[in-house]
């Protein structure tokens, strides 16, 4: 098909799929930093581009809620700006907008606050995703970065429907990336559950998943703790999410256990000629057990020689 040598040589875009805190942003740090692969963060491109305002507008209303009026005064007087400082390595902005649902006092939101938010960031999450192929070439043109990594959010499996090759999250990812699927083994999955337990942490839900659990809760949240409501959903979601994933990846990408990738005790990180070597074994398996194999390797290479031939076409014009 395609010679490990060969595949070197690609000018490659890899779109990341996988639950959050399996080692996805990890692995794309270590391909920016010793590889010079452009990491590309769904989150962050969420935080900084289509959730900025209402993320701002959150905190301007916290501090006017707080009646202090010489701050407020500051404030409407435009004496005073408020700015976030979102970067890869600070995402906290976005999490904190999304919020969980719960009694206000406690720190919750009340359901139609916490639904509008979770709305927000879907509609948020698929533009980001929509973004890819204007980043791809903006890495290049911009920054000279031969390689392309989306760090894309746990929740991709949510916002498409997996299986459709038209769907408008999915078409332009695997038009012009291959979707690697990093799959948490039972170690890795104990991990997680084990990390969302101690540090619950708001998250994207599918409405199929969500709406459902809310049903016998009140409206407004008073008398619910945030944290213990959040605390039990994410093995449930982890659950629901594993098909999806599954789906996406045998569909149109390819499977690599978490293991693989970050060894036994998920405390190592592939060096970037190393994941290479990882995700061409991936991707050569995908082609003798998979029905679709065949047809996301061949659209992936051409996808990457696409690249080449535009781009010597951009340095010769």
């Amino acid at each position: 098909m395609i010679t490990l040598k060969d595949f070197r040589q690609l000018p490659h875009a890899i779109s990341l799929l996988g639950m959050s805190g399996v080692g996805k942003t990890t692995l794309s740090k270590t391909l920016r930093r010793d590889g010079d692969w452009f990491h590309y963060s769904a989150d962050y491109r969420i935080g900084t581009r289509y959730l900025a305002e209402p993320i701002l507008d959150n905190v301007k209303f916290k501090i006017m809620a707080m009646e202090d009026q010489f701050v407020a005064n500051l404030l409407r007087s435009d004496s005073i700006f408020i700015g976030h400082n979102i970067s890869v390595d600070n995402l906290e902005p976005v999490s904190t907008f999304l919020g969980i649902y719960g009694d206000p006092n406690s720190g919750g939101l009340e359901k139609a606050e916490f639904l509008r938010r979770q709305d927000l960031y879907r509609q948020a999450e698929i533009q980001s995703m929509r973004d890819v192929p204007h980043f791809i070439s903006k890495a290049w043109n911009i920054y000279s970065c031969v390689s392309f990594v989306n760090d894309a959010s746990g929740s991709l499996c949510e916002i498409a429907t997996p299986d459709d090759p038209a769907d408008p999250v999915i078409q332009p990812l695997i038009a012009n990336s291959l979707i690697l699927y990093i799959r948490a083994d039972a170690h890795a999955e104990e991990a997680l559950k084990e990390r969302a337990r101690s540090h619950p942490k708001p998250l994207f839900y599918n409405p199929a998943f969500i709406n459902p659990k809310l049903e016998t809760y009140p409206d407004d949240g008073v008398g619910v703790d945030p944290v213990e409501f959040a605390r039990p959903l994410f093995p449930e979601l982890l659950e629901f999410r594993k098909p999806r994933y599954q789906t996406m990846a045998e569909r149109f990408g390819v499977t690599v256990d978490a293991e693989e990738l970050f060894g036994p005790n998920t405390d190592t990180t592939p060096d970037p000629e190393t994941f290479v070597e990882i995700l061409h074994s991936a991707l050569m398996r995908e082609v003798e057990i998979n029905p679709f194999g065949m047809e996301t390797a061949k659209r992936y290479i051409a996808a990457c020689h696409s690249r080449i031939k535009v781009r010597k076409m951009e340095t010769a014009g």
